[in-house]
Parts: structure tokens; C-alpha cells; sequence
């Protein structure tokens, strides 16, 4: 058996990157998002592809924020990690996976290959992770009525609330970032991830309780693949309340007022409290993600859709 070719696709041969099959469905999962074709690369075998990977970034970004697709023939589980090996990209891959994938016998035999292979390219497990995706259909959550809301102008009261809801975060990005870099840059690098969205900055807003105290903020977003919830955050002070619900109600209200066809959510599985809240909200799983990172400094985290 020969040993395969690695080779960066572009314009004229971004075709051969849809010549393998999809057991997982990662195509219905990425149907929104836009995989430029240099940041595709193959794995060939006499001729043959065997093995594919693809780089997603938004359309502004120089270089991919992540990895997304990552597929391989039977027996070519190697191959796929070659290609991660020889990538000039070390982001975060996202494995997209449908709920439930650990219970079918198919999606979790390709799920569970591909988690070797990228193990053998020096990745790790960080996360997995909840993917929502709200329709109006699934009808408008009522607002509780705690709290009142506001838009927040400027960026260093806004900087400031993300430094008090980094402490004792749940979410494992957030954790990581932390520890690699302490909360000041975490919090900076929050804030900019905020700003890369294309939605406006007027919908950014704070929450407060009736007498004045500040509860958090929640961040309506349109990410390249449409209309998401960017960020919900609760201070330390304010835990413990259920606040959380809240703030995913009158974001995904915000963004329904707006016109979304569909709003995205994500949790950690393990965050116990956040999942519930978006199960009360009338947000349904869409798909299930395990999120890879490589040992070293955190890639950016974000989401394809």
C-alpha cells in the first residue's frame, strides 16, 4: 500500500473534497457555514481520497478559527491524522455529532474513530457540548419579569462585568482561557469575540434587578451562520437566583424581534443549570459536539453555526 498524498485543495479542485461519505451528517449540521477552499485539505491514496479535513473562519479572519470537518474511508483512520498532523493550523477542532450518537452503533463507531485520530495528532478532549437551535415554531418563551434591561455603550463597563463573571465559571473555554492567561486577558479576549460578530452593538445589554443591582448581561449575535446566543453571564453575587433563564429569554426574544428564522445555543454538558434553562426556554438539541484542543496555548472557540 502506497503511502498517501497530502494535498491543499483550491478553486479548481475543491471537488474532490465531496467524494467521501458522510455517516455522521456533519453536511445538514454545516449547511450554513462556508468552508473556504484553501483552508480544505485531502489525504490521497493511488489517486483515491481517503481521507478529508476542512477549516472554517469568518469571512473577515486571515486564518481558520477551527476545524469542523474531519472524514476518512474505512480503514484510513491514519490517514486522517496526517492530515491534522501536517496542518499549518492548530485550532480547535469541533467534532459535530447528532444527538444521542453514543446510543447508534454507526455514529458512534465514526464518532469514536475520529476522536482516535485526533488524539493521535496530539489532541485532547477540552469539552463536549449541547448545540441548540430555537424555531419560532417552538414558540416565545414568556419573560419572568425580574429584571430589567439596558444597553451598555461603553466597552470598559462592559469589560468590567466579564471580569466579575469569569470568577467561577462553569464553562470549560472560559476555564481554560483563565488558566492559561488569568482573568484580565480572558475577559479582553471575551470582549473582542463580541465585537467580531456582524450583529449591531447596540444589542448588547446588562440586567438588573428592580432596586438597581447588577445581575449580568446577555449578548444577541449573528455569527456567519445566522442569528445566535453570543454570550449570557451572571455575576458572582447574583448566582444562584436562576438568573440565567433571564437573560436566555429576552436574548433569544431580542434576536425573535428582530425576524431570526432560527436562533443557536450552546452548553457544556456538564453544565447542569444552563441546560436546563435552555430546555425550559423551548430550545431543543440540534446536535451534540465534542470539542479538541492541542496541548499548549487555547485556540479561539467559536462556533460555525
Amino acid at each position: 500500500m502506497t503511502d498517501p498524498v497530502i494535498r491543499v485543495l483550491d478553486a479548481s479542485s475543491a471537488h474532490l473534497f465531496d467524494t467521501l461519505p458522510d455517516p455522521l451528517g456533519t453536511g445538514r449540521a454545516l449547511a450554513r457555514a462556508t468552508h473556504r477552499p484553501e483552508w480544505k485539505r485531502v489525504a490521497l491514496r493511488d489517486g483515491v481520497v481517503v481521507a478529508r479535513a476542512a477549516w472554517w473562519g469568518g469571512p473577515d479572519d486571515t486564518t481558520p478559527r477551527l476545524l469542523n470537518r474531519l472524514d476518512f474511508a474505512e480503514g484510513e483512520e491514519e490517514a486522517g491524522a496526517e492530515l491534522l498532523r501536517t496542518a499549518p493550523y492548530r485550532v480547535e477542532y469541533q467534532l459535530i455529532l447528532p444527538p444521542g450518537w453514543r446510543d447508534d452503533p454507526v455514529t458512534r463507531a465514526a464518532g469514536e474513530a475520529r476522536l482516535r485520530a485526533a488524539r493521535s495528532a496530539g489532541m485532547r478532549v477540552l469539552v463536549e457540548r449541547y448545540q441548540y437551535r430555537w424555531t419560532p415554531e417552538c414558540g416565545l418563551p414568556e419573560r419572568p419579569g425580574r429584571l430589567v434591561f439596558r444597553p451598555e455603550p461603553d466597552d470598559e463597563v462592559i469589560l468590567d462585568v466579564l471580569r466579575q463573571v469569569q470568577r467561577g465559571t462553569l464553562d470549560a473555554h472560559a476555564r481554560l482561557d483563565i488558566a492559561e492567561g488569568g482573568i484580565e486577558r480572558a475577559a479582553r479576549e471575551e470582549l473582542a469575540y463580541f465585537h467580531w460578530y456582524s450583529s449591531p452593538r447596540a444589542w448588547w445589554q446588562l440586567a438588573f434587578t428592580p432596586e438597581g443591582e447588577l445581575v449580568g448581561l446577555h449578548i444577541p449575535a449573528h455569527n456567519p451562520s445566522g442569528p445566535c446566543i453570543g454570550f449570557i453571564g451572571v455575576v458572582p453575587a447574583q448566582r444562584g437566583h436562576g438568573y440565567a433563564y433571564d437573560l436566555l429569554v429576552e436574548c433569544t426574544r431580542v434576536l425573535a424581534a428582530e425576524g431570526a428564522a432560527f436562533v443557536a445555543g450552546s452548553t457544556d454538558r456538564t453544565n447542569l443549570p444552563m441546560a436546563a434553562h435552555f430546555a425550559r426556554a423551548g430550545h431543543p438539541v440540534a446536535d451534540e459536539r465534542v470539542h479538541l484542543v492541542h496541548d499548549g496555548p487555547a485556540a479561539e472557540a467559536t462556533s460555525a453555526d
